[in-house]
C-alpha cells in the first residue's frame, strides 16, 4: 500500500474520535507554573499590601487556595489571608494584568506588581509592566471584561 492512501486510511478512521474530543482544558484559576502549585512564586501576598514590598514566604506558612498553595511570612498574614481570600489574592489569578487585557493567559511575576485600588496585580517583566503603567485604568477595564468571558 502506498503512503498516501495509508495517510487518508488513517485520518479517516480517525475522524470520528476527533470530532469527539474535549476542548483544551482551561488555564489554572491561579498561576502557579507548570510543575508547581505554588501561587506568587512563593512569595506573602499580604505582604505586598501590609509592608509595601515583596516578601519571600515560608513553608510554615501556607493555605490553599482555588487549587494553588501560597506561602506567608507569619501565622498572621496567613490568617489574614484565610479571612479574605478574596482581598489579598492577585487579580486574575496571578497571570499577567496586561496580557490579560488582550484575553490572554501569561505568567504573572511576584517582583513586577502594583496595587491599585486595594487591589494586587501582577505583570510579565520589567517592559510589559511599563507598558501597562501607561494606562492603567484603560487597562485594568479591558482585564475585567476579558477575565470575566473567560471564566464563565
Amino acid at each position: 500500500m502506498k503512503l498516501r492512501p495509508l495517510l487518508i486510511a488513517a485520518a479517516l478512521a480517525l475522524s470520528p474520535a476527533l470530532a469527539f474530543a474535549p476542548a483544551a482544558a482551561a488555564e489554572p484559576a491561579i498561576y502557579t507554573g507548570r510543575f508547581s502549585s505554588i501561587a506568587l512564586q512563593g512569595y506573602d501576598t499580604v505582604a505586598y499590601f501590609e509592608t509595601g514590598a515583596p516578601a519571600k514566604g515560608s513553608k510554615d506558612f501556607t493555605a490553599e487556595y482555588k487549587g494553588a498553595n501560597f506561602k506567608f511570612t507569619s501565622a498572621e498574614h496567613r490568617d489574614a489571608f484565610i479571612a479574605d481570600p478574596a482581598a489579598y489574592a492577585p487579580q486574575y489569578g496571578g497571570y499577567c494584568a496586561w496580557a490579560m487585557a488582550d484575553g490572554k493567559h501569561a505568567k504573572g511575576d511576584a517582583a513586577y506588581w502594583k496595587i491599585v485600588e486595594g487591589k494586587l496585580y501582577l505583570n510579565y517583566n520589567s517592559d510589559i509592566q511599563g507598558k501597562w503603567n501607561a494606562d492603567v485604568p484603560g487597562f485594568i477595564s479591558k482585564a475585567d471584561t476579558e477575565w470575566s468571558a473567560l471564566n464563565q
